[in-house]
């Protein structure tokens, strides 16, 4: 494996070991140590942590940049590939509110960019031409806000007051997801004001008298539970608490209903869910709930017409259905609208003044249904492409009948169109383009079918090159996910390019536990029947090897966070299948995650996983597949894990003891790597750019692990 220096002495962590007993089993942990016992702490202050952790996690990186350093000229150059597909100037589409369209702008070199508006003048959708940005004015400069942070920045909720004269914003100064709010006045000089909220779990939602602001907290578990109400121009005020969620197994998030009517309070886990409400416009009333939290009953909200629709799976609808209310009323009373439909997927309504709009999910592929709520008449969006994205771009008026949406394939780059859904007219309003050159002949997308090992037909999306040959000699690089029901698009990237024209060919397994093929999909691939979700991927990359896409030891296996679960349960059970396995802030110590009520989603994720404190079957489940607790002597393939040591979601721990002990079962000569990003959390760097140097090191490792380097 001459692109990798294989001379450096590895880091061999101290055992330290600890005993667990739970539910009449015992297990033993050498690296438990490497969990911080204030880790709370460090993830507010990275400087708290204990020195010995930080000098293996140190050391640790030292070790894999000694390793890596035959790949710098390649990485070098897959960065300067990457960030030319990436056009200098670029703005998202100009979303109207009124007499304003807000938008954001990437000026040449920008990391994070400007937030802008502009006056709208026209009916006319606006696409953002030199003269409206010359006309547009910035509201947040997030560009110059981002040299105030040195380590880390990162924007949460941008919110603009109903009254256009105030900006609400969250700054993230460490990686955990707690946000510091500001406010700015618009149209003004003056400095931004600090509200002292310092514990927001991101979303920040405006009463409609543009003074009083709603933001959910975090509790010292970092978890979400708690809605906050302030009056922020008050200085006397003090926040006060709306809503608290007592059930750690449950968080919650606040929003406005698609008429703006509405504050929405949601409690919920991945299975039920509840929804609050306070009237807009009387930011001091008590919240009112529209259902009380059936356990497997999930349901979400949009008005139309003075009556609520209600999205929801009640009545054994595994797919959703939508009903009708006249208000707030038990799931018993709520009456049938649109029926369930087995096999099409209802993944998201939003409602207008006079249009009810659903996003579905059939055969594997999104469509638009649009419903005229004054005929009752239907009629579809749906594209020819065999394998593509659809979405619907969520803007800010409720009284229009003109929708957003994108779409985009593998091989054809992001398209955003404004829908006139009573005309039936579109107007492309924004192509994304890419500046160093995009051929769409050049490449080849197809959709597949592989036959998993339990007659199961799993979808998968391919990417290649027109000239990469089908006989076997190609590497290719398999990607999942596969919890949450989690539905990977088949979108356009223009990092994967950089792979693909080295003669990589690009597959996505739709595995079991998305919801490619409808709801039963994903419950097919969590708590007992998890597996399914890894002998798919397996199954796939098998299937695609007896087709001819690649063949056994040129896979390189992709996937983060719990995709990163993915990565590791696959390596355990077939190490030979792949020259190289990327694992992104893995979630791989499965059992003692579950196993501790402190950590931010233990509780919360049990309907996803099991509860192995109190469920026997549980336990043995998770033990039998948990990444960590199954490291074998083995001969495991290059591996490539990264962390971000304030990561609220997936602890830093969790990939460096997983780290650890792979390298001490490992039996063959490929490297096992572990890089924590030092000040940064689950999503790694925050800026455009350098997030690219992150995947320029994954593909640089890729192309090492299969000898293209």
């Amino acid at each position: 494996m001459p692109a990798f220096n294989l001379t450096p002495t590895a880091p061999k962590a101290q055992k330290r070991p600890e005993t667990f007993e739970q539910l009449g089993r015992k297990r033993t942990d050498d690296y438990a140590w490497m969990k911080d016992t204030n880790w709370q702490a460090v993830m507010r202050d990275p400087s708290l942590l204990q020195a010995d952790i930080r000098e293996h996690l140190e050391q640790e990186n030292a070790y894999t940049e000694s390793v890596l350093s035959p790949l710098t000229p390649l990485k070098e150059t897959l960065f300067e590939e990457l960030k030319g597909r990436l056009e200098p100037e670029s703005s998202t589409t100009p979303l109207p509110d009124g007499d304003w369209a807000y938008f954001h702008h990437y000026r040449k070199g920008d990391q994070h960019g400007e937030y802008a508006r502009v006056k709208i003048n026209s009916d006319t959708p606006l696409t953002l031409t030199d003269t409206v940005l010359s006309q547009s004015e910035i509201v947040l400069d997030a560009e110059e806000l981002s040299e105030d942070y040195k380590a880390y920045f990162d924007l949460g909720d941008i919110s603009h007051s109903p009254d256009h004269n105030w900006l609400a914003y969250g700054v993230d100064g460490q990686g955990s997801e707690n946000y510091h709010v500001f406010l700015r006045e618009l149209g003004s000089d003056a400095p931004a004001i600090d509200t002292g909220i310092d514990k927001s779990a991101g979303a920040l939602v405006w009463a409609s008298d543009s003074r009083t602001l709603f933001w959910v907290e975090r509790d010292e578990n970092q978890r979400p539970h708690a809605v906050m109400r302030k009056d922020v121009f008050d200085t006397d005020a003090e926040p006060v608490c709306v809503y608290k969620e007592d059930n750690p197994g449950f968080f919650v998030s606040v929003g406005l209903s698609d008429d703006f009517k509405h504050i929405e309070i949601s409690p919920h886990n991945h299975t039920t869910s509840e929804v609050w409400r306070i009237p807009a416009d009387q930011p001091e009333t008590a919240p009112v709930c529209f259902a009380k939290r059936v356990k497997g009953l999930e349901y979400s909200l949009s008005d139309q017409g003075g009556r609520t629709y209600i999205l929801t799976n009640a009545n054994d609808a595994v797919d959703f259905q939508i009903m009708v209310a006249d208000g707030p009323a038990p799931s018993g009373d709520w009456q049938p609208f649109i029926p369930h439909q087995p096999g099409t997927l209802i993944l998201g309504m939003e409602s207008f003044a006079n249009f009810l709009v659903r996003l579905e999910r059939q055969d594997a592929l999104p469509r638009i249904v649009i419903r005229d709520m004054t005929t009752q008449e239907e009629h579809l969006i749906e594209m020819d492409e065999p394998a593509y994205g659809l979405g619907i771009v969520s803007g800010y008026e409720y009284e229009t009948d003109r929708l957003y949406f994108s779409y985009a394939s593998p091989t054809t780059p992001s398209q955003i169109y404004a829908y006139d859904m009573k005309t039936r007219d579109r107007i492309l309003v924004k192509q994304q383009i890419v500046p160093s050159g995009h051929t769409i002949e050049d490449y080849v997308t197809e959709r597949l079918s592989i036959k998993a090992r339990d007659g199961e037909a799993i979808p998968v999306t391919l990417l290649r090159r027109s000239d990469t040959k089908v006989d076997g000699t190609a590497p290719l690089l398999l990607y999942g996910y596969g919890s949450y029901g989690i539905t990977i698009p088949a979108a356009f990237r223009t990092t994967i390019l950089s792979l693909v024209d080295r003669g990589f060919v690009y597959a996505i397994a739709h595995i079991r536990g998305s919801m490619a093929k409808g709801y039963q999909w994903y419950l097919d691939g969590k708590l007992e029947k998890k597996p399914n979700t890894f002998n798919d991927f397996i199954d796939v990359g098998r299937g695609l090897c007896a087709l001819g896409y690649s063949r056994k030891g040129q896979l390189v296996a992709h996937g983060g966070s719990a995709g990163g679960l993915l990565v590791g349960a696959a390596i355990n059970q077939t190490p030979d299948l792949f020259a190289g396995a990327i694992a992104a802030v893995p979630f791989v110590d499965v059992l003692n995650t579950m196993s501790d009520t402190s950590l931010p989603l233990t509780p919360p994720e049990w309907p996803e996983w099991g509860n192995p404190l109190e469920d026997e079957t549980a336990y043995d489940n998770i033990q039998a597949y948990s990444p960590y607790d199954q490291v074998e002597e083995k001969t495991y393939p290059a591996t490539l894990i990264t962390g971000g040591l304030t990561d609220p979601r997936v602890t830093y721990w969790e990939p460096a003891k997983w780290a650890a002990k792979l390298r001490e079962h490992q039996r063959g000569d490929a490297p096992i790597l572990l890089k924590t990003n030092m000040e940064a959390g689950h999503q790694g760097e925050s800026g455009r750019y350098d997030s690219l140097k992150e995947t320029a090191l994954e593909y640089a490792f890729a192309l090492a692990a299969v000898g293209k380097a």
